[in-house]
């Protein structure tokens, strides 16, 4: 048997291609060990995802609910701030009603107060010069009766 030049050359090129491929094996397996660690990593990854992505969605839809409560308590919020508006108006316009009467009440208790004032001052003021002309009525009487005393007393 002879081995031909071509024939060696052969089996050089296919010891060196063995030679590249178990070379090449390692980090080929290295990396296919990789890849499956990061396959489960991505695998855990959605497991966990999943029921974290519900807890946000749950909490979503009680903050959607709190939300809603929050408006409808705003909404009778606001009903009672419009009651409370018409009930200060309604105060603000039996204040005024109030404050109207009394001063009619002033006005129809102090005009009677004057009448009778002004009438006790007229009173006071008549009664005083009656007082007064009765007086000067004695004075006169007496200066007549003088008179006529010292008219008789000289005759």
């Amino acid at each position: 048997m002879r081995v031909s030049g071509g024939e060696i050359a052969a089996l050089i090129a296919a010891g060196a291609f063995l030679m590249l491929v178990l070379v090449l094996a390692v980090p080929i397996l290295r990396l296919r060990h990789t890849v499956d660690a990061t396959t489960r990593m991505i695998g855990d990854l959605n497991e966990r995802t999943g029921p974290l992505l519900g807890d946000v969605n749950t909490t979503v839809k009680n903050v959607n609910v709190a939300l809603e409560q929050v408006q409808t308590s705003l909404d009778g919020v606001n009903l009672q701030l419009a009651k409370v508006d018409t009930m200060t108006s309604h105060a603000q316009n039996v204040t005024a009603n109030v404050a109207n009467l009394a001063t009619v009440v002033s006005a129809a208790a102090a005009n009677p107060l004057v009448k009778v004032a002004a009438f006790g001052y007229g009173v006071r003021k008549a009664a005083s010069a009656r007082r007064h002309a009765e007086t000067e009525r004695e004075v006169r009487d007496t200066i007549k009766q003088q008179r006529r005393a010292a008219k008789r007393g000289n005759r």
